[in-house]
């Protein structure tokens, strides 16, 4: 094997190293972003989907307590309910939150701050109904509902998100086969093809 043949050897070889690195690379951004993606569903909206069901039960029993006017729930379950409450929303603001999102969470946490300042002007008066009371619940549970909302849309554009990464991971594989095939082809008439010597 004279230094043309070896020359043209390793640059095939040199060629095929380097598509296999680069697509390689490219696999793995992408591989990255579904990843990422696939987790933040997870952690950030299904997780949180848990907690706003959670809170929004614990709201339903306070209004139906305020409803009855039960001062047995206001004296035995109402703080116990606030602080599992409270507990939901600070596993709910240690996630990733969108600039609306927060905005929405934070308008729900001065609102839940309001409803428990009527709720106790309502024991406070020995359970005399006031309308305050009811309209700042269904306050509250709008706010909930915009959140719940937000984890609908939010989930929705990271599953986007993966789907994109994974249809240029196809795209870049169907790419990297048709590039391999063409090099094989080129390698193959290189090292077959001999010029003739003249005599």
């Amino acid at each position: 094997m004279d230094l043309f043949d070896k020359i043209k050897w390793i640059l095939g070889i040199l060629i095929v190293f380097t598509l296999v690195i680069t697509t390689n690379l490219v696999d793995k951004s992408n591989f990255s972003q579904m990843s990422e993606a696939v987790e933040s569903i997870y952690e950030d909206r299904l997780v949180v989907k848990d907690l706003i069901l959670k809170i929004s039960e614990d709201i339903h029993q306070k209004e139906i307590a305020a409803i009855k006017a039960d001062s047995s729930f206001y004296s035995k379950m109402n703080e116990q309910i606030n602080k599992e409450i409270d507990g939901h929303l600070i596993s709910y603001a240690q996630t990733k939150l969108t600039v609306k999102e927060a905005q929405f969470l934070n308008d729900f946490q001065k609102n839940l701050a309001d409803l428990k300042v009527i709720e106790k002007n309502f024991i406070q008066s020995n359970y005399v109904k006031d309308g305050s009371l009811l309209n700042q619940f269904q306050v509250v549970k709008r706010d909930l509902k915009n959140l719940a909302e937000i984890q609908l849309r939010e989930g929705s554009r990271q599953f986007e998100k993966s789907r994109r990464a994974m249809d240029t991971v196809d795209l870049f594989t169907q790419i990297e086969i048709y590039i391999m095939i063409f090099l094989a082809i080129v390698i193959q008439i290189v090292i077959i093809y001999s010029p003739k010597k003249e005599r």
